[in-house]
């Protein structure tokens, strides 16, 4: 299972502005740990063939604002795999940005990242005999 340390699964999402919950559009934190969620989903097709289940979080860190109307990469990177587990970090970084100021549309490319919101957690897998083997890994 040490061949999967290392790998890294990424999405990218538009915040739509009906996820705005607070002043300034801002988002909840929730998001962010929902698409952790999701990615972290994908991981486990990829190396176990099944969509696992999420046990834990540890070590979540709210840096900077998710805002309606951003562009989110959102990354989930093997840590640890043991037989039926998998230890996973999590980043979520605004890559693009809304910019109303310039008109009701206006957006931009970050050309340095803001690193949102990390994470740690756990997922577990079926047992390997209990996979389906056939599934391209």
């Amino acid at each position: 299972m040490s061949d999967i340390v290392g790998r890294t699964i990424t999405h990218r999402r538009y915040v739509p502005y009906s996820h705005a919950h607070y002043g300034g559009n801002l988002v909840d934190g929730a998001y962010a740990l929902g698409l952790f969620g999701d990615v972290a989903t994908e991981m486990c097709i990829h190396t176990d063939g099944d969509e696992g289940l999420f046990a834990s979080y540890g070590d979540v860190q709210f840096l900077a604002p998710i805002r309606a109307g951003d562009v989110i990469e959102v990354s989930a990177t093997v840590t640890r795999a043991g037989r039926r587990s998998r230890g996973l970090t999590f980043e979520a970084r605004v890559v693009c940005r809304a910019t109303p100021s310039v008109s009701p549309s206006a957006a931009q490319v970050l050309t340095d990242p803001i690193t949102a919101v990390t994470a740690t957690g756990t997922v577990v897998v079926p047992a390997r005999s209990e996979t389906h083997s056939h599934l391209a890994h």
